[in-house]
């Protein structure tokens, strides 16, 4: 999911507005866009597992919000659902954290070269885009449609602005067109590059000659659960679901303290921060592994920013889709070209390969949380066996949640930087 840098916010044409429609501005009730949203969200789930996640479920509701707007839906009805920006920034926040808790120090050490592979991929995009992309594409264009392909929505932000500023309409809103339309590219190639390398894991693992990620331990259950090490003389009865959104939500506040604490001098994002948070948290014994899992919550706080993410394409009208079509596309094709190219080359020098590089090398067009959404669901289309799918998860879930937090949400932030200054 793309990742927003914590001085920028989401304009309210791109998603949930941080206001609430009062009653009497709702053009449809709040219950009944709730109940919408979900039934799409659900068929998504439908799709993906009927087709085996040949069709991912995020790319169905894509698909369906598209047609939603075109017809009847209201251009806020995300926000009518409920679901606005504080509760969004509230998921993001406490979900990253969650995420964290996934990972070890032992683990982000492991993944140096997912990170070597996923930079290869964004350098080749913009070394396609800038070579055979000159042929067909100005240099102006080339140079707002760079940034959003190699993140989300912070990138496309600040290009679609620079591009307003500068004069170019158009490619103000041809960024924005960008980082909406090319998760329909991203989603199922992932999940095409994911499901060939379950399946290479999965049969050396049958055959017994998996050498590869130790298996991660079961996803926990909900309800009680032991105390975390630090937390270890007081009775098992008090970690109640509160006491476990309590630690979560303090650790992703220290996270975001020491965001602010440091803006002035150097910036970063607080949900970079809550991710190393999390690692930290939960190997010094404050936080267990997979918190939201336990308190129950895990489930309706993907629901959040799923919705948010799908928010995002009130801004494609059919008009602006057939206006910007040539370029929007052409862009999106050579600069995934250039991405499988390269990474392509430094899975092959790395260790890694073509699959899992291209994979993780993707993730530069949608981030978090669809890189773990799509994971996870090709994760359990391939196996029904917990040890099995234990074994794909240890395999493919930490690199593409590095990847996904590299390209996204650190990358393509300072990309946009620079190459605003150059129109």
């Amino acid at each position: 999911m793309p990742l927003l840098a914590n001085n920028i916010h989401l304009d309210v044409t791109i998603g949930p507005n941080a206001q609430s429609p009062s009653p009497e501005q709702e053009t449809m009730p709040q219950l009944a866009a709730f109940a919408i949203l979900t039934l799409i969200l659900f068929i998504g789930d439908i799709a993906a597992t009927r087709t085996r996640s040949r069709l991912p479920s995020i790319f169905v509701a894509a698909v369906l919000f598209l047609v939603g707007y075109w017809t009847f839906f209201p251009e806020d009805i995300v926000q009518v659902a409920g679901f606005g920006t504080p509760i969004v920034y509230l998921s993001m926040y406490l979900l990253i954290t969650n995420m964290g808790t996934l990972l070890s120090f032992a683990e982000l050490r492991r993944q140096w070269r997912t990170v070597a592979i996923a930079l290869a991929g964004i350098a080749g995009i913009a070394a396609m885009l800038f070579t055979v992309g000159r042929l067909f594409l100005d240099y102006e264009t080339l140079v707002v449609v760079v940034p959003p392909l190699t993140g989300g929505v912070v990138s496309s932000l600040i290009m679609s602005e620079a591009a307003a500023n500068a004069g170019f309409e158009s490619l103000a809103v041809l960024a924005i067109l960008i980082y909406v339309m090319q998760g329909f590219v991203g989603y199922p190639l992932t999940s095409w590059m994911l499901q060939r390398e379950g399946r290479r894991v999965l049969a050396l693992h049958r055959q017994g000659r998996w050498t590869g990620a130790a298996q991660s331990a079961p996803a926990p259950k909900a309800g009680p659960a032991s105390m975390p090490s630090m937390f270890r003389r007081l009775p098992v009865e008090y970690n109640t679901v509160y006491f476990q959104l309590f630690r979560l939500g303090f650790v992703a506040f220290l996270a975001w303290g020491a965001s602010q604490l440091i803006a002035p001098y150097f910036d970063v994002s607080p949900f970079v921060l809550c991710l190393v948070a999390g690692v930290i948290a939960s190997s010094a014994g404050f936080l267990e592994r997979q918190p939201l899992q336990l308190a129950n919550s895990f489930g309706f706080v993907i629901m959040v920013l799923m919705l948010f993410i799908l928010g995002g394409l009130n801004r494609a009208t059919p008009e602006m889709l057939l206006d910007l079509a040539a370029p929007m596309f052409g862009a999106i094709v050579l600069g995934i070209a250039g991405m499988y190219v390269l990474s392509f080359v430094a899975g092959k020098l790395l260790g890694s390969t073509p699959e899992m590089a291209f994979a993780c090398s993707l993730t530069a067009l949608y981030g978090f949380p669809a890189d773990y959404v799509i994971t996870n669901e090709v994760v359990n289309a391939l196996s029904d066996q917990e040890d099995e799918r234990a074994v794909l998860s240890a395999h493919m879930l930490p690199p593409m949640l590095v990847a996904g937090f590299v390209t996204v949400t650190i990358v393509s932030v300072l990309l946009a930087g620079i190459f605003a200054g150059l129109l």
